[in-house]
């Protein structure tokens, strides 16, 4: 087992070192490659093969997640007609340690012929691959993790690294919000948290709402029929005065004086929490209402409810 962890500890160590050794050399090509990018009005065509092709697919996928419009072409459907999907609008980024892979040395004559740029990442400037680069991005590692210095490792991570940087760095040029974010990614928890806003989420039909002045015992039975465990108590003008939850009611029942004819509002919760802005995202008001540790909250226009959040149909989103 200690032999297990030395091993692996001395990989993670190796490549973090290699990584802040590039961190510290990257220079003003790094930066013309950014700004070429930048520059470019079509998309990125990311292009590899072997390790450097899997790590190429994740670099465009990210790219294309964050702003910039990129897809991966593996180089050897490219010589068999895919080559038509790169416009002279686009420009290529070509990856390969040695800069010598073959396929993909062989489709860049037919690129630079489509008057299409061409970042290369290689470790060698003076590889084929950087020959025929507008701009180039060295891989400069020492070593690789592999025992065998043979299986790609500190260099796929290094190149992994890098395509985050570029991503990145062209995130923060394009400002990239938030916002934008969600709209690449509608689906699944981590779009719901950046897309959901309260108003896809909250109850506007038949809400529980009754007048500040009704007893307790028509409060709960319009709490009965709302079905969300509370009860909204308006004054005459219909703006929020109070809530009564069903914890509020329990508390009722203890009390040595409880009167089922009592005016609902001498138990019930005065200036409740609520959420002015429907258009909040649904995850900020999921974590308002863990703050507070209460079950709702009530959305309100001009202090009028409009709507009902309640921690389960927030939770059941899978938010968090």
């Amino acid at each position: 087992m200690n032999d297990i962890l030395k091993t692996a500890r001395e990989v993670l160590t190796l490549e973090a070192n290699e990584l802040t050794q590039n961190a510290l050399t990257l220079n003003e090509k790094f930066v013309r490659a950014v700004r070429t990018m930048f520059d470019v009005k079509g998309k990125i065509v990311v292009t590899g093969v072997g390790k450097s092709g899997h790590i190429g697919a994740k670099i465009a996928a990210t790219l294309a997640s964050t702003g910039t419009p990129s897809f991966f072409l593996h180089p050897t459907e490219a010589m068999h007609g895919d080559l038509g999907m790169i416009s002279k609008d686009d420009a290529v980024l070509a990856i390969s340690f040695s800069g010598e892979s073959e396929e993909v040395v062989r489709i860049l004559p037919h690129v630079k012929r489509f008057g299409v740029k061409v970042i290369g990442m290689a470790r060698d400037e003076g590889s084929s691959l950087g020959k025929f680069s507008d701009e180039f991005i060295k891989l400069d590692v020492k070593k690789e993790a592999c025992p065998l210095g043979a299986a790609p490792t500190s260099s796929t991570t290094l190149t992994l690294a890098l395509g985050d940087a570029l991503a990145v760095c062209l995130m923060k040029m394009r400002n990239f919000k938030q916002e934008d974010f969600a709209n690449f990614h509608p689906g699944g928890s981590l779009g719901k948290r950046l897309f959901v806003k309260a108003k896809d989420v909250m109850r506007s039909e038949n809400l529980p709402i009754v007048s500040e002045n009704v007893s307790l015992k028509t409060a709960i039975d319009a709490m009965t029929h709302g079905k969300v465990g509370n009860v909204l108590l308006t004054n005459s003008n219909g703006k929020l005065v109070a809530v009564l939850s069903d914890g509020d009611l329990r508390r009722a029942l203890m009390s040595e004086n409880f009167d089922i004819n009592d005016s609902a509002i001498k138990y019930a919760t005065k200036n409740p929490k609520i959420l002015d802005d429907e258009n909040i995202l649904a995850v900020d008001a999921l974590t308002l209402i863990e703050k507070y540790k209460i079950q709702l909250l009530v959305v309100v226009k001009n202090s009028v409810p409009i709507g009902i959040l309640h921690i389960h149909d927030l939770t059941s989103l899978g938010l968090k």
